[in-house]
């Protein structure tokens, strides 16, 4: 019976600490292996529809840099014909008197007209368009780390409950082994019928505990579906061996370390590039309210030629179409420069609503840049706090390990109550299971603050 009570527990220990890739349960699913964490986060990536909704937005805005470039810098080109009867008093084009007969008109043309100066707002627009792109390329990032870091957290979860139902399972094993021992005991007299009714109890306060551990893990596991664009169809089977694997933890000082990050994270995190673009823009869009006061500048050209005939005019000979169409030709060049004097106070609204705008802007961008610099110094305590309770987990889940096999020894021998052998079993429990939400919080504040130190979720595994 001892050998059985401790192969129990050797076992529940040997699933526990990360030597197994399947979930508790037997699932089904169309992929050959279980899936790691990067293959889940790439998934989620390649099925997430704010993705792709993202990524038509950062198409329109190439669209809109190149109409913002080709509106500063090329000129607009339109062609028109026109062609028509009339049958009443018109004006004839060669004498400029009016004739009352039917007339045949046919006219072409072809303008052209670029804006030369008009207080740089093509130029403002190209690079406010060039901005946009950069920030709409930076949310695209952002909304990539959002979805992986969502699909990490689920899938640490999924990890939890699923070696939690382990260590539970083998406490229910255990249990059930120390029912039948408690029962043969109490037939010898050996123990009493009180004692039979708390290890019954025991044992189904335990099973109770299964069911919720279960329970969570189903929930844990749709919500990682749901993150993921799972099909509905397929079962999902994750990989759980990674998250055992040892990292190296920094030794470098809390404090230069956490500057350090921080200093990158401005520079480089997504969050801060996208307010600096904003506040870029809302400089840019000053600029231009206050070059509205000047006047504008612009140059157009043309060509057009036209042809007519008067069918049904007795005695007209008409002159001949290629005739008309070089010598009523004509062209133009006309250079014209407007000045604004009043419209309202537009502009003036405009300036003054333009100022408002950069100042919010500028407001944001400070208080993004504060935030990450605080996130980052969290992160880096939090990472940190992680390991140490780590480091205490593991020892404290040794030295209950060592506890708990020298209870067994004594519940055997009768030398302690079902009581104390539940408060053991209790306590191991509790060891395994805080050890191993140690051990994920670990992984997931590390990767935190890698995060922030310029590699991405996806790019750590």
């Amino acid at each position: 019976m001892n050998h059985k009570l401790l192969s129990t527990a050797a076992a529940a220990f040997f699933l526990c600490s990360g030597a197994f890739a399947q979930p508790l349960t037997n699932l089904e699913t169309g992929y050959a292996r279980p899936m790691t964490l990067k293959e889940c986060m790439q998934y989620a990536l390649d099925k997430s529809a704010k993705l792709k909704i993202q990524q038509t937005d950062v198409d329109d805005a190439k669209v809109a840099r190149r109409d913002a470039i080709l509106k500063a810098f090329t000129p607009a080109v339109e062609a028109g014909t026109y062609a028509y009867s009339n049958f009443g008093r018109s004006v004839d084009p060669e004498t400029n008197t009016y004739v009352s007969t039917t007339s045949f008109n046919n006219g072409y043309s072809v303008s052209a007209g670029i804006v030369l100066f008009n207080g740089f707002e093509a130029v403002n627009n190209v690079k406010i368009s060039k901005t946009s792109l950069m920030m709409g390329i930076e949310q695209e990032q952002k909304l990539r780390d959002e979805i992986c870091l969502a699909t990490m957290e689920a899938f640490y979860n999924v990890v939890y409950y699923t070696k939690l139902s382990v260590i539970v399972e083998g406490q229910v094993s255990t249990l059930k082994d120390a029912l039948e021992l408690v029962r043969r005991q109490e037939e010898l007299g050996q123990k009493g019928y009180a004692d039979l009714v708390q290890t019954q109890a025991d044992l189904a306060d335990m099973e109770y505990n299964l069911i919720v551990a279960q329970n969570n893990l189903a929930s844990a596991l749709i919500t990682l579906k749901d993150i993921m664009f799972w099909e509905e169809d397929k079962d999902l089977v994750i990989n759980m061996e990674e998250v055992e694997q040892a990292r190296t933890l920094t030794d470098a000082d809390p404090i230069e370390e956490s500057s350090a990050v921080a200093d990158y994270a401005v520079e480089h995190n997504s969050s801060v590039l996208i307010a600096k673009g904003r506040m870029d823009n809302a400089r840019l869009n000053l600029r231009t309210a206050k070059w509205k006061f000047t006047p504008y500048l612009s140059l157009n050209a043309g060509w057009s030629t036209s042809y007519y005939t008067y069918p049904g005019l007795a005695g007209y000979a008409p002159v001949p179409y290629g005739q008309q169409f070089r010598n009523n030709g004509g062209e133009y060049v006309q250079l014209s420069l407007s000045f604004p004097i009043f419209n309202r106070l537009l502009t003036f609204s405009n300036l003054r609503k333009m100022k408002n705008s950069y100042k919010r802007a500028e407001a944001e961008y400070d208080t993004v840049v504060r935030q990450v610099q605080a996130e980052v110094e969290r992160a880096v305590q939090d990472r940190n706090g992680a390991a140490a309770a780590l480091n205490q987990a593991e020892r404290r889940e040794s030295f209950q390990d060592e506890a708990w096999r020298l209870n067994v020894k004594k519940f055997e021998q009768g030398l302690i109550s079902p009581i104390d052998f539940r408060k053991a079993s209790d306590n191991l429990m509790n060891a395994k299971a805080e050890r191993l939400n140690a051990l994920l919080k670990w992984h997931l504040k590390s990767s935190v603050v890698k995060y922030y130190n310029g590699i991405s979720y996806i790019d750590q595994y």
